[in-house]
């Protein structure tokens, strides 16, 4: 890992100096193209991406600036992600940071922050960007992304938000915000939530409350794995069973409200007598319910068998929660209470 400095101070507004921290890890907005490939990878470092903003520099803003991981963000790793959340703890130790820059590949980005989110305990906010257009095209995003990601991280408004997403100017909270295009600089949106602001003449707008944060999921005692499994039309229960004995928890993916094939109660409800099992919707907007339908494969059903609603945390978010609480060796009964009070 490289430390590096840049920037200027210069006297924020107030006539105190902002220092934000900014760590790199890689993704499409750190890209150039490969000679041999023709194809574009992750090469530029934290410093070369900050010098590819303009008017930064005047913000009297200081940053430190850590190359933290050059990987794709399909390629980050729990590990990864643990290391860089105790980085950014051991950072904030001295007192004199304001507020955190991740920039990463957008892959990941809605797992990164709803990750570092569980385990930042901390009121300095997290921002975490990216690019959905590399430095090589026409019109890369990834400057401005930066830029007013910076101009987050520096917010007094922000303080106590947990870790935030922020592209195409809008700031979304890491409990709702989802990718929700492939290519589009408009690619991230909070289904049923909407962002909580945007960044307009250089100022944070917020439009909604701060997040409600809840509590701190210390850091890993040991390995887990969780296992997510999506329920299709006409699923047999056939692919369910290669989990049986190849994970720790196991987050279904259901239908709607959180409903799945008949075929599919009884593994599910023998599963859940062994291991954690949490029903989540694959829609990803809008809660699992518990106690509408009562049919074999409605969501009252599977609770009774023993599975664990996710109330409106998607199946990505919900892995997480999982696999930081067993990698805490939570038992069930606490399991099942941290789930509850995410939905409270």
């Amino acid at each position: 890992m490289q430390v590096g400095r840049y920037g200027r101070e210069v006297g924020a507004m107030v006539g105190v100096a902002t220092t934000v921290a900014v760590y790199s890890l890689g993704g499409t907005i750190a890209m150039t193209t490969d000679p041999t490939t023709g194809g574009v990878v992750p090469a530029l470092s934290a410093q070369d991406l900050l010098a590819a903003v303009p008017g930064l520099d005047h913000r009297g803003i200081h940053l430190c600036v850590h190359d933290f991981r050059r990987v794709p963000g399909a390629s980050l790793t729990f590990d990864d992600l643990t290391e860089l959340s105790a980085a950014i703890d051991k950072n904030l130790d001295g007192g004199d940071i304001d507020g955190v820059v991740i920039t990463q590949g957008t892959d990941t980005i809605e797992e990164t922050a709803f990750f570092l989110d569980l385990h930042h305990g901390r009121d300095q906010p997290v921002i975490v960007t990216g690019a959905m257009r590399n430095p090589t095209m026409a019109g890369p995003d990834g400057p401005a992304n930066l830029y007013a990601a910076v101009l987050a991280a520096a917010e007094p408004q922000l303080r106590g938000a947990g870790a935030l997403v922020l592209l195409n100017d809008e700031i979304h909270a890491a409990r709702h915000v989802r990718k929700a295009h492939s290519t589009s600089p408009a690619a991230f949106t909070s289904p049923g939530a909407g962002p909580l602001g945007r960044v307009a003449e250089d100022r944070v707008r917020l439009t909604m409350p701060l997040p409600r944060r809840h509590r701190v999921v210390q850091p890993p005692s040991r390995d887990a794995r969780v296992g997510l499994y999506t329920v299709s039309l006409g699923d047999d229960g056939t692919l369910l069973h290669a989990w049986d004995g190849q994970c720790d928890g196991l987050v279904v993916a259901a239908f709607g409200v959180g409903h799945v094939p008949q075929p599919l109660v009884e593994a599910l409800g023998e599963l859940a007598s062994r291991i954690p099992v949490v029903l989540a919707s694959r829609i990803g907007n809008g809660p699992v319910l518990t106690g509408t339908y009562s049919f074999p494969g409605s969501e009252k059903d599977l609770i009774g068998r023993g599975l664990i609603p996710a109330d409106d945390l998607g199946p990505y978010q919900a892995r997480l929660l999982l696999h930081a609480l067993l990698a805490q060796e939570a038992d069930h009964s606490t399991i099942t209470d941290a789930f509850a009070t995410f939905a409270a």
